[in-house]
């Protein structure tokens, strides 16, 4: 059955006194809000709405930067969930099958658990997500009838007993979408805090006759992010969450509590991740491959059979093939590898392509930026770069060639030819011993 998503990300979040809207703090990397655009893109949506607000411009813009075909609406005045709901109903407007809600600021929300909502459907007419709570805090609790759900209650409007309840309501919502529509349509703010509550669609779907139904989850699948400490409890669990899904999926992790996954990363079997390790977004490591102490990836592609670090920094762009060897304080940046290249230590490579089986010496720079401009470094196959080599960009050296340490390379250089880029060197006898000589007895003097 087709489905769209509802997703509510107005909140200001004054509680994480920030400047940046709450759904765009990052956890592994990423904004929360991206996290629950992706949750719920693997249900394959039909249509996508964000309900954006405080700060909807950067919302805006980290929505469709994830899902170009994503729809944001505004909602200028927070009056509520159902008032959010309210806001994209139009931008739903012929959409056929379900519609669920769900939350910019609750990532964790698993694609498995929205599948059993979907399934729920052919059973109730509108199925919630609740979980049952250690501390039940101030969460809103879901009455209940047998198995049916027959109203929630916010705990501001709850009674001592029904506060003493333990299954609590996430929020997350699955309804026709139509039907979700004109209910939301209904819905007053008769209430404690004068709100529109998306949850009172419950009770004015049972006075239809309409069932409500309810799907249940792990408590971590629901923590919303609101404070500081909760956006540093929610990156805790993600990333042991990804450490566990990487040994399990055959990933040597040397000192696990040590690497940082982003949110995207894939690391394949056999890999071998030493030490403090930090994967920023955007990275594949391919199996067999191994990434070595206190190393940061981002952006980049490792084959199978290339060793990284350790200290190693590869940066957006930067495309290791077979078995290349990436050494300690080397720097990879917008540039291809091809198989076997070796930069052992002290090196930057940027806007680069290394042919097959180079060896590049330590402290060599590709010189690519003019201040204005980025320029190309082309190195062929089986090249030898000398140790110190200044390759002014944009430059290209033939296979087979080879550069003398300490040169500065300002042009091409051919096939199998050797360039000598350096100043000649003068010899001056004695020179030394005088120099310092002089500098001392002005010292003795009291010079300066």
């Amino acid at each position: 059955m087709p489905i769209s998503l509802i997703i509510l990300a107005a909140g200001q979040g004054t509680r994480m006194n920030s400047d940046l809207p709450k759904v765009l703090h990052k956890v592994a990397g990423a904004p929360l809000l991206i996290h629950a655009m992706a949750a719920g893109a693997a249900l394959g949506p039909e249509r996508t709405v964000i309900v954006a607000g405080h700060g909807a411009e950067a919302v805006t813009k980290a929505a469709l930067d994830f899902d170009e075909t994503a729809t944001v609406v505004v909602q200028e005045e927070q009056l509520g969930t159902a008032h959010a709901v309210a806001q994209a109903a139009p931008a739903l407007s012929g959409a056929s099958g379900d519609a669920i809600v769900l939350y910019g600021d609750t990532p964790f929300i698993r694609a498995e658990t929205l599948e059993a909502m979907q399934e729920a459907r052919a059973r109730h007419a509108i199925v919630v997500l609740g979980f049952e709570a250690r501390d039940p805090g101030r969460y809103g609790r879901l009455i209940t009838e047998g198995e049916s759900l027959s109203r929630i209650v916010e705990f501001k409007d709850a009674t001592a007993e029904e506060r003493a309840i333990t299954l609590c309501n996430s929020g997350v919502i699955c309804a026709d979408a139509a039907l979700l529509a004109d209910l939301v349509s209904q819905v007053g703010n008769d209430n404690v805090s004068g709100e529109y509550y998306l949850t009172d669609i419950v009770e004015l779907a049972r006075d239809r006759g309409l069932s409500a139904g309810i799907v249940t989850c792990a408590e971590a699948e629901t923590m919303g992010v609101n404070t500081r400490a909760q956006l540093a409890e929610a990156e805790a669990t993600f990333q042991a969450r990804a450490r566990a899904t990487a040994l399990e999926d055959g990933v040597t992790l040397t000192a696990p509590d040590t690497v940082h996954f982003a949110f995207n990363t894939v690391v394949g079997r056999d890999a071998i991740i030493g030490p403090n390790v930090v994967f920023g977004p955007g990275v594949t490591i391919e199996s067999g491959a191994e990434i070595r102490a206190f190393c940061h990836l981002e952006g980049c592609h490792v084959s199978r059979g290339a060793t990284v670090g350790p200290f190693a920094r590869l940066r957006t762009g930067a495309e290791l093939a077979e078995d290349v060897h990436i050494g300690n304080f080397v720097e990879i940046k917008n540039s291809v590898l091809d198989e076997g290249v070796k930069a052992g230590h002290l090196t930057y490579l940027g806007d680069a392509h290394v042919g097959a089986h180079t060896n590049i010496g330590a402290g060599t720079i590709t010189c690519n930026y003019d201040g204005v401009f980025k320029h190309r470094t082309e190195i062929g196959r089986d090249v030898f770069i000398g140790s110190d080599t200044m390759l002014v960009a944009p430059v290209r050296v033939g296979d087979g060639a080879m550069t003398a340490s300490g040169s500065v390379v300002t042009r091409d250089v051919e096939a199998e030819a050797l360039a000598i880029g350096r100043a000649p060197q003068v010899v001056k006898y004695g020179f030394a011993k005088k120099f310092f000589d002089r500098l001392r007895e002005a010292k003795a003097k009291g010079a300066r």
